[in-house]
């Protein structure tokens, strides 16, 4: 064969489809658990109310990107408050490290967007199409009537739940009820239906079509995840002193040399990442525990111990393989990596809750007016003019003195004030000008810049908050 008949080489092969069997047993079980805990919080929390008064909106959980505003059941952000949501961000990201470190991907294997949309998307598939071997004649079958209403179906079914992933998460945005009728009447924002229709086809794609590429190709964490672990990470892997030789035959002359495992490939047949694990660890295991299933239900129907396939330590092996039993549990979840991680996770979080409670109600912003720096009136005085935005966290509204100290130096006027009060509306921000006067000949008046502080007083409550600013004067001319 000459070289112009051979085929050539290829950089990359094509994907192989993984069609994973169905598994029954404790981790599985532990899985569709999380899948509609995590599904129910998702789609339902948005419709969840909470009553906040006549001024606020009543929906538990809402990101109300109009008023610049962030809900979460009695607590409200507002966008000064940001280091709330980063405190968030870190918490979450020192919890994913504590959890890799601990016992490896068990972010991956449950509780993951990708891995509970692809659970659901493969539930579907198994009811329309049938187990593995199912699936896989259909696959390789020719396309006919039978395939084409199959394929039809599932799709259909995919979809449904996609559209339902893009409108759950809209509803988080915008108040749920208001939102559903403006969806179906076509009144809603363009934007609304963009996000829906981008989220839709992501997640038809990701879970229907790519699946563990995703995981193997697209997410970073595999590739970050060792630094993370050491040879205390309980994670999955098998026990191959105790499973190899492997071998079929039990009743062929030489089995009782054979090691546990009798390659039945059902750890592989139940992979939703298509992996065998007797290869040891791999970038693409998500640790999701449905190997260790399959494997104990052999072990069981065979007459073996349990665990050739399972949680474990690598620091483990060598006591093992000597016979002798491996360190408890919380010896290997304890210990400085992990400890670390909870202290800084407990920190942050302490730090976020102290923060919360002692957060004041009111709050004021003030901006001084720069053109003109300062303005010199009839009498000889000096005037300072400044932007002073006034936010009234509470549900009702509320009356405010401004006034400035030290006060035997400073005379305060406020545009538009009722008795030298501001009435700023439950829950909103009030910008005022605000005039601050230093008489004639006095040291404000003569000195290039005097420290000055306003003080903003809630009538009814009798609280006080207060913001440093700068008084400008003639400097001596």
């Amino acid at each position: 064969m000459s070289s112009t008949d051979q085929e050539p080489n290829r950089l990359y092969s094509a994907r192989e489809p993984i069609f994973p069997r169905r598994v029954s047993g404790r981790f599985r079980n532990l899985k569709w658990w999380i899948m509609a805990i995590t599904l129910g919080i998702y789609y339902l929390l948005p419709w969840v109310r909470w009553d906040r008064g006549p001024n606020l909106p009543d929906q538990a959980v809402l990101v109300d990107l109009a008023n610049r505003r962030f809900f979460f059941f009695w607590i409200e952000i507002w966008p000064h408050e940001f280091y709330f949501v980063a405190g968030l961000l870190i918490m979450a990201g020192l919890g994913l490290f504590l959890f890799t470190s601990a016992l490896g991907r068990v972010w991956c294997g449950y509780t993951c967007p990708q891995t509970v949309w692809t659970d659901l998307f493969v539930l579907v598939e198994r009811w329309v199409d049938g187990d593995r071997n199912a699936r896989q004649r259909l696959w390789n079958a020719k396309l006919d009537a039978r395939k084409v209403r199959l394929r039809l179906t599932k799709w259909t079914l995919w979809l449904l739940i996609s559209v339902a992933t893009g409108g759950a998460w809209v509803f988080f945005f915008a108040d749920a009820p208001t939102l559903l009728v403006d969806l179906l009447t076509l009144n809603a924002h363009p934007v609304a239906y963009s996000t829906i229709l981008v989220l839709t086809l992501t997640t038809f794609i990701f879970g229907g079509f790519m699946r563990e590429q995703i995981c193997i190709y697209m997410c970073p964490w595999p590739r970050i995840q060792a630094a993370m672990m050491d040879e205390d990470t309980i994670t999955i892997g098998y026990r191959d002193w105790r499973g190899e030789p492997r071998g079929k035959h039990r009743k062929a002359e030489g089995a009782q040399e054979l090691g546990d495992c009798i390659d039945c490939n059902a750890c592989v047949n139940v992979c939703p990442m298509g992996i065998d694990i007797r290869d040891g660890q791999q970038l693409a295991c998500i640790t999701c525990g449905l190997c260790i299933d399959a494997c104990d239900d052999v072990m069981e129907k065979i007459g073996k111990p349990r665990g050739l396939v399972d949680y474990m330590a690598l620091s483990d092996e060598t006591n093992e393989r000597a016979g002798a039993a491996p360190k408890p549990v919380w010896k290997h979840i304890f210990r400085v990596r992990t400890i670390l991680y909870t202290t800084l996770w407990t920190a942050v979080g302490t730090v976020l809750v102290v923060a919360l409670f002692i957060r004041s109600d009111i709050d004021m912003t003030v901006s001084p007016v720069r053109n003109p720096t300062f303005v010199t009136l009839s009498d000889g005085s000096i005037r300072n003019t400044y932007d002073v935005r006034v936010r009234n966290m509470h549900g009702e509204d509320r009356w405010f003195q401004i006034s400035a100290t030290p006060a035997d130096a400073f005379q305060v006027q406020v545009e538009g004030a009722q008795n030298g009060m501001v009435l700023v509306p439950a829950d909103a921000i009030r910008l005022s000008r605000v005039y601050v006067v230093a008489p004639a000949g006095s040291a404000a008046a003569t000195s290039p810049r005097t420290e000055m502080r306003l003080w903003l007083l809630d009538v009814d409550a009798d609280e006080r908050t207060y913001s440093d600013t700068v008084f400008n004067g003639r400097d001596g001319r």
